[in-house]
């Protein structure tokens, strides 16, 4: 038996949505071409399922089938993970579905309902953690906020490789950096990350997942490279023109973290409807006009370069 390998991807994570039609049913095909997209626009890593892919809202047997779409989209080409979590009997499922469908590893995202102690999340992590040999994410966020002395207890199982944060709390993050370093990676998962990832980099924070790479991934493939290389014009310039303007968006109404991505794919032409599965409700016309305007400017101002399209 080989061996396998314990380390979570880095850089820019690219996480797919879930498409769906005009009757509300899974478009495996338009799924094949946002991995198709995210993985031409130089994404690392596709992470297929989660909470932009809908994973609250799917049947385990749509989720099989999103896998096994992404599975044969990223073949030798980057690695795949997917999102389990929710329901616990569910997240072990999904789990036995990653790992039999070949995934690397999977995102683990909270519990549904409980707001549970802190013996009660290690519980939940480490019973899906143990469940199978693949590498594994927490995902701090919502229900599911771990104190350093769980997460550290959680580093006992090889399997952990990655600790992805969306709450935004720097205190307990400088924290969980310095009493852990580099036995994980670390990884931004804020709501439109490159909002955040200036203050997050100087923690030891070198990944995220964007959102916005789902439609501009040369976007953030030029903000990163400007905020690895000290580059603060070009950083300054994309966060006035395209990342802060977005982010004002997306506050607008709950839910724009999934539907907001769609009217962003729909707009640069990607065959993705804006349909989204309730409870999350679909972009109103005029936030849609708005962000086209946007990414229209950005598109005039920032071409995409020719390797990309």
């Amino acid at each position: 038996m080989t061996m396998r390998k314990r380390k979570a991807p880095k850089g820019i994570l690219g996480f797919p949505v879930a498409p769906m039609d005009v009757e509300g049913k899974l478009d495996l095909d338009a799924l094949g071409k946002n991995i198709e997209f995210l993985i031409e626009g130089g994404l690392s890593s596709i992470f297929v399922a989660c909470g932009a892919g809908e994973l609250h809202a799917i049947s385990n047997e749509e989720y099989r089938s999103m896998v096994e779409v992404a599975v044969k989209k990223t073949q030798g080409k980057v690695p795949i993970y997917t999102g389990v979590g929710g329901n616990i009997s569910n997240a072990l499922e999904q789990a036995k579905i990653s790992e039999e469908l070949g995934a690397e590893g999977y995102l683990i995202l909270p519990p549904y309902l409980i707001d549970p102690s802190q013996d009660g999340i290690y519980d939940y992590l480490k019973t899906i953690i143990q469940s199978t040999d693949l590498n594994a994410i927490v995902y701090q966020r919502d229900n599911c906020i771990l104190d350093s002395k769980t997460l550290i207890k959680l580093c006992e199982f090889p399997q952990l490789v990655g600790f992805k944060d969306g709450v935004g709390n720097m205190e307990n993050n400088t924290e969980f950096t310095h009493l852990i370093g580099d036995r994980l990676e670390w990884v931004n998962g804020m709501p439109l990350a490159e909002v955040t990832m200036a203050a997050y980099v100087n923690l030891g924070y070198t990944s995220y997942s964007s959102a916005i790479s789902n439609y501009i991934p040369h976007i953030s493939a030029m903000y990163y490279e400007a905020l690895l290389n000290g580059n603060k014009e070009v950083a300054h310039e994309l966060h006035e023109d395209v990342i802060l303007p977005i982010h004002r968006i997306r506050k607008q109404k709950k839910g724009y973290a999934v539907s907001l991505i769609k009217a962003g794919m729909q707009i640069v032409g990607l065959p993705v409807t804006t349909n989204v599965r309730a409870p999350i409700a679909p972009v109103e016309k005029e936030h849609y006009d708005q962000l086209k305007k946007i990414i229209d400017h950005a598109l005039e101002k920032y071409p995409v370069p020719s390797r990309v399209i």
